[in-house]
């Protein structure tokens, strides 16, 4: 009997990498280039990413020439919800039946994490530009999963660092309760603790909330220095709008926002955002190149682009720079010139992909201006200092098995 059993799951593996085996030959000669772009459409990261990660992505095949090896490139979108099961499920179709070659975007690293999984074991890449977690590029890592804009790790490791040679030691953190949440939490621990701090308190907080009342009374009732709002999209704006309310910046406690976009501050208010430092790896007027792109965006949406959004526009873009040097999009194929491709676009300068998938550039630390100090609509940030890439991301190290010791 057990051999019997050992017998049929031998054959179930081999059907299976056959199957996998025919879909990916079947995809390679498909008659169309797919990008999918799954993100957040509906819910509190619409803003940073939803149809303008979309519009991004239609003005990176536009600067490729609409083709790549001959065959019209098409874009579709989906909405994941900020539900693993609804990313999950839209996935799938989109690899089993639709023949989608790249999956881009994935705000929510917990969305993030189970697309890894589910893109490693079928067919396809996966390009991050919205989900941070930093094990998507460490004890997670794949072949076949790129970490593009940003990671928990890197923009703990920018403001962290420069608030702590600032003299501000004592952190309290506002978390958000999701995978994201927790991967910064560690991160910035392990940050704020090399620089001499100390984070001498936390909560988590549920995603999507409207109240933070009771969460900033605690972090204000801890004295912290530093009161570090782990969050992102609506959750961040009514964080330090409440923060406001509530005196914590007028009490001498530094706000630190790790994901802080233009968007955000004016919805905000200068007058309440100024001061508040965030790390980014991009600002929309930090070159000509990005400055152009950026405007193209503002022309369609009336709004400065996210750096999840124009971090789209640079995946998009160089996954087809890496077909057509592939001559394929055999999945194999696109990874090896994707790790072997330098990365120069209107996003980064000088970007190279690490053997774990994690796209190394500059960051910057930026700090929101002034009511006085902005001179137009979308002058939000002062850029205090670029952050050089090798400094900036998390050292490579063991956690990826991709990584050779």
């Amino acid at each position: 009997m057990r051999a019997f059993i050992r017998q049929s799951m031998l054959r179930s593996a081999m059907v299976g990498a056959a199957m996998a085996a025919a879909l990916v030959a079947a995809r390679a000669a498909d008659d169309t280039v797919k990008l999918g772009v799954l993100n957040d459409r509906s819910g509190p990261y619409a803003d940073a990413s939803g149809q303008g990660s979309v519009i991004m992505a239609e003005l990176a095949v536009a600067d490729f020439g609409g083709k790549a090896l001959g065959k019209p490139i098409e874009i579709v979108a989906g909405d994941h919800q900020n539900k693993t099961d609804v990313g999950a499920s839209i996935a799938s179709k989109w690899l089993d039946t639709e023949g989608v070659d790249v999956i881009l975007d994935v705000p929510n690293s917990a969305v993030l994490l189970a697309l890894q999984e589910l893109v490693r074991n079928k067919a396809g890449l996966l390009m991050a530009s919205g989900g941070g977690a930093s094990t998507f590029s460490g004890k997670f890592c794949s072949p076949y999963g790129f970490q593009w804009s940003y990671d928990t790790y890197a923009l703990a490791n920018g403001a962290g660092r420069a608030l702590a040679r600032q003299g501000l030691k004592s952190w309290y953190l506002l978390q958000v309760d999701y995978a994201f949440g927790e991967a910064m939490a560690g991160d910035l621990d392990k940050v704020v603790g090399a620089a001499g701090g100390q984070i001498i308190g936390r909560v988590k907080t549920p995603l999507n909330t409207a109240d933070f009342s009771s969460f900033l009374l605690q972090a204000q009732g801890s004295k912290a220095q530093v009161v570090a709002l782990l969050n992102a999209g609506n959750d961040t704006i009514n964080s330090v709008k409440q923060a406001n309310e509530f005196g914590l910046p007028q009490g001498g406690q530094r706000l630190f926002g790790v994901i802080f976009f233009e968007l955000d501050a004016k919805a905000v208010g200068l007058k309440n955002a100024q001061g508040l430092t965030t790390t980014s790896p991009f600002y929309w007027a930090q070159s000509p190149e990005a400055e152009a792109v950026s405007r193209r965006f503002m022309a369609k949406t009336g709004k400065a682009p996210t750096w999840v959004q124009i971090g789209v526009y640079s995946a998009a873009l160089q996954y087809l720079k890496a077909v057509a040097a592939a001559g394929t999009t055999e999945r194999d194929a696109v990874a090896a010139k994707l790790r072997e491709l330098p990365v120069d676009d209107a996003f980064v300068k000088g970007g190279k992909v690490r053997a774990d998938g994690r796209m190394e550039h500059d960051m910057l630390l930026t700090e929101v201006k002034s009511p006085a100090d902005s001179k137009s609509e979308w002058d939000v940030f002062k850029v205090l200092e670029v952050i050089p890439g090798k400094d900036a991301v998390r050292p490579l190290d063991g956690s990826c098995p991709l990584v050779k010791g």
